[in-house]
């Protein structure tokens, strides 16, 4: 298939794209959960929480979360310049050959006493999540692992905008400071997408490998869970 290199509809941003460090836990939790809350298939897990109490347990351990695996995952956030306050955010995880790239993009470490403070705070946390929609999980890894193995890729692990902000390009702006990276070493960018993502997706120039419905009905759930195998081809 023909590559295109990636080129922004526009030069001008409303948002700073950033890198994240510890501090930024609290707010991240209150941009994160409250965007896959809205998603009745994610929320299986934690139907036994309400979304103010699972705010505050993600808070506990979004530190630890930002300083794991920091030679490979990049981490972004989207700020708005007239409140400072967080509006998205995005992870990413390059293979193990590519930790050099994106420096900008790493959580700067903390002293060996902070992170031990870190993983304490994280231990606090009431972590119990519902596993009964698990199997769901099995040909959504399978069909992921089989792109996976085909070549090297950048990963888009998670991108999440608060639902009072989504629909003002704030998602958009963080896949294509992701791409840009990926345009600088050349690495073609794979992700896992759910319904509402796959337009802004197919709008930056990704393009559909694979998708999976599966009826989570039988665990509690709404009925099609849908799930889209993407990849974005980087010119060469």
């Amino acid at each position: 298939m023909a590559t295109t290199k990636f080129t922004p509809a526009s030069a001008a941003t409303k948002y700073a794209i950033t890198g994240c460090t510890v501090a930024d836990g609290d707010a991240l939790a209150a941009n994160n959960i409250p965007a896959f809350w809205a998603n009745p298939h994610w929320r299986l897990d934690w139907r036994h929480r309400t979304l103010e109490y699972h705010v505050i347990q993600v808070a506990k351990r979004f530190p630890r979360r930002l300083l794991t695996s920091r030679e490979t995952k990049r981490h972004q956030k989207a700020v708005d310049p007239d409140t400072g306050r967080v509006v998205g955010y995005a992870r990413w995880i390059l293979p193990p050959d590519y930790a050099f790239a994106w420096p900008e993009a790493v959580v700067p470490a903390v002293s060996a006493d902070d992170e031990t403070f870190f993983n304490r705070i994280a231990s606090t946390s009431h972590w119990d999540p519902d596993n009964r929609s698990d199997p769901l999980i099995v040909p959504i890894r399978k069909a992921e692992n089989d792109i996976l193995s085909r070549r090297t890729y950048i990963q888009l692990d998670y991108v999440a905008v608060h639902p009072d902000n989504q629909g003002k390009g704030i998602g958009t702006e963080l896949v294509a400071s992701g791409i840009r990276e990926a345009e600088k070493i050349g690495l073609d960018i794979y992700v896992c997408a759910f319904q509402p993502g796959v337009g802004v997706y197919k709008r930056l120039g990704f393009h559909i490998e694979r998708e999976i419905i599966q009826d989570d009905t039988i665990y509690g759930g709404p009925g099609e869970d849908y799930r889209c195998f993407m990849t974005y081809k980087v010119a060469r």
